[in-house]
């Protein structure tokens, strides 16, 4: 149970941090309307960090990722009788955070009435800036490949100032190759969020674009299986 617990809270505190900065720069009358590109990926990363924090405290070892919990048990760097309640605890802990990001930002829902104003899935979930289905895989496999190689030489990043490090990657992730999908890295910190843009009850919300939802999903497992395979014929 503590990898469960771990991971749900681990990936609800880097949901509500990251989906909560994704209202905050989109929602009419949030003071951090219009906020740039570094803004996001600073707070993506911070988001991610802290994340971790919480989730090796609580007992796991904060992966809050299904490419980097699948992709380190393909190659022996993670027990496989740990995968499945690590992928619960991540798929959940980021709905709730997503639906607390959804009350906390309600008022501001109401106020921004179209997509074309903010109001739309980009805040939960992730689309890219020019669709091209095989591009868009390439990218979102590219990315999380760099992420997950760089966090498997980081040794026990869990520890000591080492989440502040990942922190720092997933930047520089976004920095350099997120302009292209938006760098969702993670199958739930992109469906688990879109899910719950679909089913609550988010005033004046639109499409969340399910269409796109695969790319998100299977480029990030396909980068970190790549990227655990790589580490593994090298050491």
């Amino acid at each position: 149970m503590s990898g469960f617990i771990g991971e749900f809270f681990g990936t609800m505190v880097l949901i509500v941090f990251g989906t909560g900065c994704g209202a905050a720069i989109n929602l009419k009358k949030s003071y951090a309307k219009g906020s740039n590109w570094l803004y996001v990926s600073l707070a993506w990363g911070m988001a991610v960090a802290f994340g971790v924090y919480v989730a090796a405290n609580l007992g796991s070892e904060g992966h809050l990722n299904p490419a980097v919990t699948i992709g380190f048990a393909c190659f022996g760097f993670f027990p496989w009788q740990e995968v499945a309640p690590y992928l619960i605890g991540q798929f959940l802990g980021a709905f709730v955070g997503a639906a607390i990001v959804a009350i906390q930002f309600y008022p501001h829902f109401k106020a921004t009435k179209t997509a074309e104003d903010g109001n739309n899935v980009g805040i939960f979930a992730t689309a890219p800036a020019i669709k091209n289905n095989f591009f868009n895989f390439l990218s979102e496999t590219i990315a999380t490949f760099f992420f997950v190689f760089a966090l498997l030489n980081l040794g026990d990043f869990d520890k000591g100032l080492k989440p502040l490090v990942v922190g720092l990657l997933i930047m520089i992730v976004g920095q350099a190759l997120g302009g292209t999908t938006g760098f969702a890295l993670n199958p739930a910190r992109d469906w688990s969020p879109r899910f719950a843009y679909t089913v609550l009850p988010i005033p004046n919300k639109s499409t969340a674009n399910w269409s796109y939802a695969w790319v998100p999903m299977v480029g990030p497992l396909v980068g970190g299986v790549l990227a655990a395979a790589v580490q593994y014929c090298l050491v």
